[in-house]
């Protein structure tokens, strides 16, 4: 161990990368390590078939707070969003709602199904932005340890109760957010079945539940957590996700952060109950004041720590922590984009849906889970049909095209079944699925890359395939994230953080607990 660094982060996923940028910032020696060859994690771009520059896993942009994308300069490194002002669903009578980020324009489209309701979106609206105001302030927050007596924890959660005292009436719509199921949330305001329908459909992305499940609610709101322009504050990136990536890891560079690529992980070194550095399994040792893991809580304490430096209480937390995932993945390489029948450019106002819903109704998005719940893929999975090259034409060869399709219900595990045997029948389940509402789709593909929830496992290192590292539910959310006790960031080991998708607030590309861990590792360092 020649060189000590004064603080290694394993894993290059965008956590990793902007908590290692804010540590080198604060002038640490940083030093990412990565086990793949390419940096990014899930948000990664890889050209997976010649000339096809695909964003592999995560597919679309809209959490990651501008605080951020400020503070690293990452628009000066290539970070450049390409926003969607409208959301296509397709109906199988052939009937449509387009979901605008104007207002107006959505309410002309409820109008379509319903006078009330049309009446009652922009009040709801409001309704949910002071939630959303709300959680993303949240968002910000290192979770207290609100049954700890030691004097800097009741301080801790003191400070958090003074912050947020003028909450008031706020506090019962988030409890209502954080245990009811969304279909019962959006029933309070709504009754068209296509307009719960169509806003109920983000609460089960990357979720093991359906509409009506308790805490779905929630789930939909942690998709809405975004502040750029577009439809739900959607877009795609310029150059795929991994352009995210790149551009944190040149931020970062600018202070002096090294990312090794290539470099597996095979345990956290130990010694006086203490993080002393890492061991690669080339077998080659570095050492580190301070250990910083991008990794989910399963992989860092079960296998690159290990049961016996832990506690059995905590061993037993993180193994009951609810990772199990019924997400799916397909990129495709198409030489034409696929018509959709129910698409009429003089109505919509815009040339072609690139950002499309399949799940029509409650029911149907029920259904899907119900398959699912009893452990087969969904007969008719819901999914998201997004195609980032009709914003970005870099991103194939002239007069092709790259369609991401995401959706679910695809469980980890097959009952009776091997992902081996059925990861065709479910490639074709899902392009059955579509082409009831977008026929050509099927004989314009040219390639095909097919993940389940294994698939995305081995490749990301996601436990279970989980996109969020654990489910987005009461029991696993804030100072429970992912074991109560520890949910600060940090870790029975001294000198061992947490800043991945395992902790508060949570996955999706937002890059928040990277930050509120390098704040937390700071504040330890006295800097």
């Amino acid at each position: 161990m020649a060189q000590t660094y004064d603080a290694i982060v394993i894993g290059a996923g965008h956590n990793g990368l902007v908590c290692g940028t804010y540590l080198a910032k604060a002038g640490l020696k940083v030093l990412v390590l990565e086990r793949r060859d390419v940096i990014g994690g899930a948000a990664v771009t890889e050209e997976v078939w010649p000339g096809y520059h695909v964003s592999v896993a995560s597919y679309v942009m809209s959490l990651m707070p501008p605080k951020i994308i400020r503070e690293l300069e990452l628009e000066k490194f290539g970070f450049e969003v390409l926003p969607t002002d409208h959301l296509f669903i397709p109906f199988p009578d052939g009937g449509s709602f387009v979901y605008w980020d104007d207002i107006g324009k959505t309410c002309a489209q409820i109008r379509k199904f319903s006078k009330k309701d049309a009446e009652a979106y922009p009040d709801f609206v409001a309704h949910l932005g002071e939630v959303i105001g709300l959680m993303r302030r949240f968002m910000w927050e290192t979770p207290p340890d609100p049954a700890s007596r030691r004097w800097k924890d009741l301080k801790r959660t003191a400070g958090l109760l003074w912050r947020y005292r003028k909450i008031g009436g706020k506090l019962y719509r988030l409890a209502d957010l954080l245990t009811q199921s969304v279909y019962d949330y959006l029933d309070h305001w709504f009754e068209s079945d296509q307009l719960k329908a169509v806003l109920s459909y983000s609460s089960g992305i990357g979720t093991f539940a359906g509409p009506r499940t308790p805490g779905t609610a929630y789930v939909l709101v942690h998709h809405l957590m975004g502040e750029h322009e577009g439809a739900a504050g959607w877009g795609v990136m310029r150059g795929g996700m991994g352009a995210i990536s790149k551009a944190i890891a040149v931020s970062g560079a600018r202070f002096g952060m090294e990312v090794r690529t290539g470099a597996e992980i095979e345990r956290v070194l130990m010694r006086d109950g203490r993080a002393r550095g890492v061991a690669l399994k080339s077998g080659e040792e570095i050492a580190a004041k301070t250990v910083v893991a991008n990794a989910n809580a399963k992989l860092l304490f079960l296998k690159l720590v290990g049961e016996a430096h832990l506690p059995a209480e905590f061993v037993d937390e993180i193994r009951s922590y609810r990772t199990f995932s019924t997400a799916f993945k397909i990129n495709l390489a198409v030489d034409a984009l696929p018509t959709y029948t129910a698409f009429k450019p003089e109505e919509t106002g815009t040339a072609y849906p690139s950002f499309v819903h399949i799940g029509p109704t409650v029911e149907y998005l029920e259904r899907a889970y119900d398959d699912a719940k009893y452990g087969w893929y969904s007969k008719r999975p819901f999914v998201s049909v997004v195609a980032p090259t009709f914003h970005d034409d870099t991103a194939a060869p002239p007069g092709k095209h790259i369609i991401n399709l995401f959706g679910g219900h695809a469980p980890y595990e097959l009952k009776g079944g091997s992902w081996d045997e059925e990861r065709d029948h479910l490639f074709d389940t899902v392009i059955e699925t579509i082409g009831e509402y977008a026929p050509d789709l099927k004989d314009a593909i040219i390639h095909k890359q097919v993940l389940t929830p294994p698939d995305l496992e081995s490749l990301l290192a996601l436990p279970q395939g989980h996109i969020f590292h654990g489910e987005l539910s009461i029991d696993q959310l804030f100072f429970m994230r992912p074991a109560p006790h520890y949910a600060d960031y940090r870790s029975p080991i001294r000198g061992l953080y947490q800043c991945g998708a395992s902790t508060h607030p949570g996955g999706g590309v937002m890059g928040v607990p990277g930050h509120n861990a390098a704040r937390e590792i700071l504040k330890d360092l006295g800097r």
